[in-house]
């Protein structure tokens, strides 16, 4: 018994080394971070990524994408005393001020305004409370299971918590919204100021977006029981990559490794098109072929494409009742236990009959056809 708990000492004190040596490789000094593929979400490096730790101002993620999902940005936001009031980062709102709201989320993303975070929460949530539930319906809506949001801008709070996993999936999220992408990529802007000829200017605090090549967002923060924070996002080629750090001493220099890092090992590769013919089923006594509802891609390694595999789940309480275009499940390409893409399979009606040996053998043969072309 005692020579058992030895060896487990031994490989547990090996694991740690191992997994401290990966970190320094990467010259990271941050407390928790992660870096995952923006199309799909796969985490392709994570160190404590699923710690609840503070998120200061990269809260203001969520608040963008709340008010873009709630509010039209020519809505005329007028700031009330909590705004203007709010301490930390300021744009120096006055009390009766008005401003439309797509001039309040820059200063939001790009200065860090407090004031405009209230601003903003005050206008579309009514008060700050009822706007912190509305975050946290949209965080629970993306998966983000491990966050709960008490405020619109991250001042320090106990119960305003997030982990580097989640933080990375609310930021992939917010990206599909066209105006969150133009704002957070944004160097400069110039926003009015009440009662000056002259505007405010306004420069953003993400210093990745000119040092690192194909920068493009997102959000930095910073409190002193939080230390600084930061959510970086970089496109080359059709590769998009989403890194964040909490609690992270040295956060330009981490971003730039994990984002260097996952540039060098990772590639985007189109395994199936959208469209692409998977299999043939019966519906209501009638063949139905089911084919991809969207891109079957993802950021994998040239040593994971070799080794490639595929599977689906079909729901077949809905297929026996579908129609053309309905979703009834979803294949995914996987590497052992973890999944490197996946789409929706959608129905699609054929002509003439195949069994069900048949539409393997033509997608199989299509798939690996596909891989030997892209390598």
């Amino acid at each position: 018994m005692y020579k058992a708990k030895i060896k487990i000492a031994i490989i547990l004190t090996l694991l740690l080394f191992c997994r401290v040596t990966q970190v320094r490789g990467l010259g990271l000094s941050a407390n928790s971070a992660i870096l995952i593929d923006a199309e799909n979400g796969r985490v392709l490096f994570e160190s404590n990524g699923y710690e609840r730790l503070g998120m200061a101002s990269t809260t203001k993620i969520m608040t963008a994408i709340v008010a873009l999902e709630r509010a039209k940005l020519n809505d005329i936001v007028t700031a009330g005393a909590n705004a203007a009031r709010t301490e930390g980062t300021s744009i120096w709102l006055m009390e009766g001020e008005k401003l439309t709201m797509e001039e309040l989320l820059y200063a939001l993303m790009l200065t860090s305004g407090n004031d405009a975070a209230v601003a903003i929460a005050e206008h579309v949530g009514g008060s700050i409370d009822k706007f912190a539930q509305m975050m946290n319906e949209t965080a629970k809506k993306i998966g983000a299971n491990h966050t709960n949001f008490t405020n619109p801008h991250g001042l320090a709070d106990p119960n305003h918590y997030t982990t580097a996993f989640d933080l990375a999936q609310i930021t992939r999220y917010a990206f599909r919204n066209e105006a969150f992408a133009a704002i957070v990529k944004t160097t400069h802007k110039t926003i009015p100021r009440a009662g000056y000829e002259w505007g405010r200017s306004l420069t953003n605090h993400n210093k990745m977006l000119t040092m690192y090549e194909g920068a493009n967002g997102v959000k930095t923060g910073y409190t002193k029981k939080t230390g600084r924070t930061l959510v970086s996002s970089a496109t080359r080629g059709e590769l998009q990559l989403i890194a964040v750090t909490l609690n992270a001493p040295d956060d330009w220099a981490d971003h730039t490794n994990m984002l260097n890092y996952g540039f060098s090992a990772f590639k985007k590769h189109v395994l199936m098109e959208e469209g692409a013919y998977v299999k043939t089923i019966t519906v209501k006594n009638k063949y139905a072929g089911l084919v991809l509802g969207e891109e079957l891609s993802g950021a994998i390694t040239d040593d994971e494409l070799a080794r490639v595999e595929f599977e689906y789940d079909i729901d077949q309480a809905i297929a026996n009742k579908a129609k053309s275009g309905d979703i009834v499940g979803e294949i995914r390409a996987i590497n052992g236990r973890e999944i490197l893409g996946k789409s929706i399979l959608v129905v699609k009606e054929v002509e003439g009959t195949k069994d069900e040996g048949d539409s393997f053998a033509e997608i199989f043969g299509r798939l690996w056809r596909s891989l030997a072309t892209q390598s």
